[in-house]
Protein backbone atom coordinates (compact mmCIF):
# COMPACT_ATOMS: atom_id res chain seq x y z
CA UNK A 1 0.00 0.00 0.00
CA UNK A 2 1.27 3.80 -0.88
CA UNK A 3 1.17 6.30 1.58
CA UNK A 4 -1.02 9.29 0.82
CA UNK A 5 2.13 12.19 0.16
CA UNK A 6 1.12 15.42 -0.72
CA UNK A 7 2.06 14.86 -4.56
CA UNK A 8 -0.68 12.13 -4.44
CA UNK A 9 -3.06 13.79 -2.50
CA UNK A 10 -2.68 16.68 -5.37
CA UNK A 11 -3.34 14.50 -7.85
CA UNK A 12 -6.46 12.92 -6.49
CA UNK A 13 -7.62 16.23 -5.13
CA UNK A 14 -8.76 17.14 -8.65
CA UNK A 15 -10.54 13.83 -9.08
CA UNK A 16 -12.67 14.11 -5.28
CA UNK A 17 -13.31 18.02 -6.20
CA UNK A 18 -14.44 17.14 -9.61
CA UNK A 19 -16.33 13.80 -8.57
CA UNK A 20 -14.28 11.96 -11.45
CA UNK A 21 -13.80 8.10 -10.70
CA UNK A 22 -10.56 6.42 -12.16
CA UNK A 23 -10.19 2.67 -12.18
CA UNK A 24 -6.51 1.63 -13.85
CA UNK A 25 -5.97 -1.67 -15.32
CA UNK A 26 -2.21 -1.86 -16.58
CA UNK A 27 -1.09 -5.57 -16.58
CA UNK A 28 -4.15 -6.99 -17.77
CA UNK A 29 -4.79 -4.23 -20.43
CA UNK A 30 -0.77 -5.61 -21.48
CA UNK A 31 -1.94 -9.01 -21.82
CA UNK A 32 -5.76 -9.53 -23.34
CA UNK A 33 -5.15 -11.46 -26.19
CA UNK A 34 -7.73 -9.03 -28.11
CA UNK A 35 -7.73 -5.39 -26.53
CA UNK A 36 -4.04 -5.83 -24.92
CA UNK A 37 -0.73 -3.54 -25.65
CA UNK A 38 1.25 -6.77 -26.73
CA UNK A 39 -1.34 -8.50 -29.18
CA UNK A 40 -2.25 -5.41 -30.85
CA UNK A 41 1.45 -4.34 -31.86
CA UNK A 42 1.93 -8.11 -32.57
CA UNK A 43 -1.33 -7.52 -35.43
CA UNK A 44 0.55 -3.84 -36.26
CA UNK A 45 3.69 -6.06 -37.12
CA UNK A 46 1.66 -8.52 -39.17
CA UNK A 47 1.76 -11.13 -36.78
CA UNK A 48 -0.88 -14.26 -37.46
CA UNK A 49 -0.12 -16.68 -34.68
CA UNK A 50 0.29 -15.62 -31.00
CA UNK A 51 1.36 -17.57 -28.31
CA UNK A 52 1.24 -16.82 -24.46
CA UNK A 53 4.95 -15.41 -23.11
CA UNK A 54 6.57 -13.38 -20.35
CA UNK A 55 5.19 -15.30 -16.70
CA UNK A 56 4.31 -12.27 -14.07
CA UNK A 57 2.96 -13.49 -10.90
CA UNK A 58 1.29 -16.80 -12.27
CA UNK A 59 0.12 -14.90 -15.32
CA UNK A 60 1.43 -14.28 -18.75
CA UNK A 61 1.35 -10.57 -19.92
CA UNK A 62 3.11 -10.83 -23.44
CA UNK A 63 3.21 -12.66 -26.52
CA UNK A 64 5.42 -14.40 -28.53
CA UNK A 65 4.21 -13.27 -32.05
CA UNK A 66 5.16 -15.23 -34.95
CA UNK A 67 5.49 -13.52 -38.35
CA UNK A 68 4.27 -14.94 -41.53
CA UNK A 69 6.09 -16.83 -44.36
CA UNK A 70 10.07 -16.33 -43.77
CA UNK A 71 9.46 -13.83 -41.49
CA UNK A 72 10.83 -10.34 -41.90
CA UNK A 73 14.49 -8.85 -42.49
CA UNK A 74 15.33 -7.11 -39.08
CA UNK A 75 15.29 -3.75 -40.82
CA UNK A 76 11.84 -4.12 -42.08
CA UNK A 77 11.09 -5.59 -38.60
CA UNK A 78 12.45 -2.05 -37.20
CA UNK A 79 11.07 0.24 -39.41
CA UNK A 80 7.34 -1.73 -38.83
CA UNK A 81 7.91 -1.12 -34.98
CA UNK A 82 8.89 2.88 -35.92
CA UNK A 83 5.48 2.67 -37.83
CA UNK A 84 3.89 1.71 -35.37
CA UNK A 85 5.12 3.71 -32.21
CA UNK A 86 4.98 6.69 -34.67
CA UNK A 87 8.84 7.35 -32.95
CA UNK A 88 12.45 5.73 -33.97
CA UNK A 89 13.44 2.72 -31.68
CA UNK A 90 15.91 2.32 -30.13
CA UNK A 91 16.85 -1.01 -31.50
CA UNK A 92 19.64 -2.79 -30.60
CA UNK A 93 20.97 -5.22 -33.57
CA UNK A 94 22.37 -8.21 -32.39
CA UNK A 95 20.53 -11.41 -34.18
CA UNK A 96 19.78 -12.94 -37.16
CA UNK A 97 19.22 -11.13 -40.49
CA UNK A 98 15.56 -12.61 -40.79
CA UNK A 99 13.21 -12.62 -37.81
CA UNK A 100 10.35 -15.07 -37.59
CA UNK A 101 9.42 -15.05 -34.22
CA UNK A 102 9.49 -11.85 -31.85
CA UNK A 103 8.68 -11.77 -27.90
CA UNK A 104 6.30 -8.30 -27.57
CA UNK A 105 6.32 -7.24 -23.86
CA UNK A 106 5.24 -3.41 -23.88
CA UNK A 107 6.38 -1.18 -21.07
CA UNK A 108 9.30 -2.03 -19.12
CA UNK A 109 9.60 -5.95 -20.27
CA UNK A 110 13.46 -6.25 -20.83
CA UNK A 111 14.38 -8.94 -17.63
CA UNK A 112 12.31 -11.03 -20.26
CA UNK A 113 15.13 -11.03 -22.92
CA UNK A 114 16.30 -14.93 -21.03
CA UNK A 115 12.49 -16.19 -21.60
CA UNK A 116 12.28 -15.20 -24.93
CA UNK A 117 15.84 -16.54 -26.24
CA UNK A 118 14.52 -20.09 -24.72
CA UNK A 119 11.30 -19.55 -26.14
CA UNK A 120 12.94 -19.17 -29.95
CA UNK A 121 12.56 -15.88 -30.02
CA UNK A 122 15.11 -13.78 -32.30
CA UNK A 123 13.84 -10.27 -31.09
CA UNK A 124 11.96 -8.68 -28.16
CA UNK A 125 9.84 -5.66 -28.36
CA UNK A 126 9.67 -3.29 -25.48
CA UNK A 127 9.01 -0.10 -24.30
CA UNK A 128 12.34 0.68 -22.58
CA UNK A 129 15.65 -1.03 -21.54
CA UNK A 130 17.97 -0.95 -18.59
CA UNK A 131 21.68 -0.24 -19.70
CA UNK A 132 22.92 -4.02 -18.97
CA UNK A 133 20.30 -5.25 -21.84
CA UNK A 134 22.47 -4.45 -24.87
CA UNK A 135 25.30 -6.56 -23.63
CA UNK A 136 22.28 -9.29 -22.66
CA UNK A 137 21.23 -8.36 -26.37
CA UNK A 138 24.30 -9.38 -27.52
CA UNK A 139 25.45 -12.36 -25.93
CA UNK A 140 22.45 -13.80 -26.45
CA UNK A 141 22.41 -13.18 -30.19
CA UNK A 142 18.96 -11.00 -30.16
CA UNK A 143 17.81 -8.25 -31.27
CA UNK A 144 16.58 -5.83 -29.06
CA UNK A 145 14.02 -3.17 -29.41
CA UNK A 146 13.02 -0.50 -27.22
CA UNK A 147 10.03 1.51 -28.80
CA UNK A 148 9.24 3.86 -25.95
CA UNK A 149 7.36 2.85 -23.04
CA UNK A 150 4.52 4.84 -23.77
CA UNK A 151 4.61 4.28 -27.03
CA UNK A 152 3.88 0.68 -26.52
CA UNK A 153 1.14 1.48 -24.17
CA UNK A 154 -1.34 3.00 -26.22
CA UNK A 155 -2.76 0.52 -28.30
CA UNK A 156 -4.77 -1.26 -26.16
CA UNK A 157 -5.99 2.18 -24.05
CA UNK A 158 -7.54 3.37 -27.87
CA UNK A 159 -8.72 0.34 -28.70
CA UNK A 160 -10.86 -1.14 -25.56
CA UNK A 161 -12.22 2.45 -25.39
CA UNK A 162 -12.77 1.96 -28.89
CA UNK A 163 -14.75 -0.85 -28.36
CA UNK A 164 -16.94 0.47 -25.19
CA UNK A 165 -17.77 3.08 -27.14
CA UNK A 166 -19.11 0.81 -29.55
CA UNK A 167 -20.67 -1.65 -26.76
CA UNK A 168 -22.19 1.35 -24.82
CA UNK A 169 -22.81 3.93 -27.36
CA UNK A 170 -20.83 6.18 -25.55
CA UNK A 171 -18.22 9.22 -26.85
CA UNK A 172 -14.91 8.05 -26.42
CA UNK A 173 -11.76 10.41 -26.95
CA UNK A 174 -8.10 9.19 -26.31
CA UNK A 175 -5.99 12.32 -24.98
CA UNK A 176 -2.80 11.59 -25.97
CA UNK A 177 0.13 13.32 -23.65
CA UNK A 178 3.40 12.13 -25.79
CA UNK A 179 6.17 11.29 -23.32
CA UNK A 180 9.15 10.43 -24.75
CA UNK A 181 10.29 8.08 -22.71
Amino acid sequence: MRALDAPLKRRLQVLFEHEIALAAYHLPLDAHPEYGNNALLAHALGAGQLEPFAHHRGETIGFIATLPGEGLRAQELFARVHTVTAREPLVFDAGPAQVSRVAIVSGGGADYLGEAVRAGAEALLTGEVPERAMAEAREAGVHLIAGGHYATETLGVKRLGEHLADVFQLRHVFLDVPNPV
